[in-house]
């Protein structure tokens, strides 16, 4: 029976939607580059190392690597021209910088792509990511595997509008072990084996038994395969977070397992004795009850904290995808719902017994405090955590519970800052230590995530500080009242996006988006 209760609810959210229409191929003005030589001149620069702003330089990109970043100059004094990198011959191209803010592509680390009845279109869901400065995603997985894996190589190839993918799935998924189930360690093997000669990147796994668990992630590290769980809680009793980062898995999304490592006077969660965990309000309601059943700053508090940090072991809190329960009137009527989020997908949001995650069957006030307290004492967690040199990287899960692809990504940055990061920790969180989560288990240094010579010309470009205000990252930018019209307007939302050496126009992906969306709402007007 348990075996059964993992299965529905990690399958369920797939089963509840038919595969997504992989996206069109790119057309001509849809990005530019790469180019022989780009320079991006007189930027202020955050690497992503967590080093403070600093500019003006100039960024020079070579096909798809950054070759140099020269110093130009200091504020406010004339850049003397003659000390600039020249720009050369060949197929070039320059974008002036002056004032405005680069830093690296965001790498979200927990993602879907949809499909219907939400999101029928991938490139619905890549634009909205490249958008909001998108430029790595890890599906867990994007959707079926060999879909997965050929929507990967058409990014890789720029085939497609759409972030570079890592592609992460459930045990036992693959067309030839359809129909098949893994009963024992060895075939729990077998599996991890088959997906990795298929060119599967990791694994999600779920709060197996510790056998199985044992087994796919021995064969998926002797491998060079990532891992993730998301130990959900019909199984954390036999596998809680600590237990997995004991067998060797290399991180952990949501929160499942966290709390449960560490109570105080219970072995299991006390559920009311009346639970019905199929019912998702129940499921999700009661996640937050367990805010009081562990002492921060105790003994077993502490001692987990260690021994995270002895085993390097990353946490991906996607902290943003459950901010409903703290308001979910705020998460309803988001700024970006009206012209960007599908009627479609707006009415997966909406509550129902049959969408996963649309658990507000009669949601109240005292849920929402619930949340807010459980939130509190997760925050503190994750930021003593980083204060220790633990490593927490981000991950959205958007496309569920009233959290928009890509906008749900810049809100997670804001939750990291609420949670007690410096906004320089938050950007490192989102590209130099979510590289390092992708680049661990091979045993490799990483290739982007951080803008320096040698590395991959993955970033964004922004016109306000982000380190002032992370809203300013939004596709929508953030809110400002201008003095001197004495008018509100909108200021920031990323200018470009570049991936793989490829300049994007973040604003007209983001047109493109509102089209579909304008699109779908004429044909539902229609009916």
């Amino acid at each position: 029976m348990k075996h059964f209760l993992l299965t529905v609810f990690f399958v369920l959210p797939m089963l509840l939607s038919a595969q997504t229409i992989g996206a069109p191929d790119r057309k001509p003005g849809e990005g530019e580059g790469p180019f022989d030589r780009l320079i991006i001149r007189g930027a202020i620069l955050i690497d992503g190392t967590g080093g403070p702003a600093s500019g003006p330089v100039d960024i020079v990109v070579e096909n798809n690597t950054i070759v140099d970043i020269a110093r130009v100059g200091v504020p406010k004094v004339a850049i003397d021209e003659s000390k600039r990198p020249t720009l050369g011959k060949g197929k070039t191209k320059e974008i002036d910088a002056t004032g405005k803010y680069v830093m690296p592509g965001l790498i979200d680390l927990h993602v879907h792509t949809g499909g219907a009845p939400k999101a029928p279109e991938a490139e619905y869901v890549y634009k909205l990511w490249m958008a909001n400065g998108i430029t790595t995603i890890r599906g867990v997985p994007f959707g079926d595997l060999e879909w997965s894996l050929n929507e990967k190589e058409r990014s890789a190839k720029n085939e497609i509008v759409a972030p570079r993918m890592i592609s992460f799935h459930r045990i036992g998924t693959g067309k030839e072990w359809k129909g098949r189930k893994i009963l024992t360690p060895e075939e729990a093997k077998e599996w991890v084996r088959y997906a990795h000669k298929k060119g599967v990147d990791g694994l999600k796994l779920g709060s197996h038994r510790p056998e199985i668990m044992k087994a796919v992630l021995d064969e998926a590290n002797a491998l060079g395969m990532g891992s993730t769980a998301h130990l959900a809680q019909s199984g954390v009793a036999q596998m809680n977070a600590v237990d997995a980062a004991r067998l060797g898995l290399t991180s952990m999304t949501h929160f499942y397992g966290l709390f449960e490592s560490m109570y105080e006077n219970n072995d299991v969660q006390p559920w009311p004795v009346d639970i019905n965990y199929g019912d998702e309000q129940h499921r999700f309601g009661q996640v937050a009850r367990q805010w009081n059943l562990v002492k921060p700053g105790g003994e077993k508090w502490n001692a987990l904290l260690e021994e995270f940090l002895k085993l390097d072991f990353y946490i991906n809190p996607t902290m943003t995808i459950y901010s409903a329960g703290r308001d979910v009137m705020r998460a309803r009527n988001a700024d970006w719902h009206e012209k960007y989020t599908l009627p479609s997908l707006m009415d997966f949001f909406s509550p129902s017994r049959t969408s996963h995650g649309a658990y507000w069957f009669d949601w109240t006030t005292e849920d929402e405090v619930a949340w807010k307290k459980y939130y509190q004492v997760w925050m503190q967690f994750l930021n003593e955590y980083k204060n220790m040199g633990g490593k927490v990287t981000l991950g959205s899960d958007s496309g569920f519970i009233y959290q928009l692809y890509g906008f749900g990504t810049i809100l997670e940055l804001e939750m990291f800052q609420e949670a007690g990061f410096h906004p320089l920790e938050v950007i490192r969180a989102a590209t130099m230590h979510s590289a390092e989560e992708i680049f661990k288990p091979l045993k490799k240094p990483i290739e982007y995530g951080v803008i320096r010579p040698g590395l991959l010309a993955d970033m964004i470009i922004v016109d306000e500080n982000p380190l002032q205000n992370l809203k300013v990252l939004y596709g929508t930018g953030a809110v400002r009242l201008n003095d001197e019209t004495a008018k509100v307007e909108r200021v920031g939302g990323i200018e470009y996006t570049i991936k793989d050496g490829i300049v994007y126009d973040a604003k007209k992906l983001l047109s493109d988006v509102e089209a579909m969306v304008n699109k779908q709402k004429q044909e539902r007007a229609g009916q």
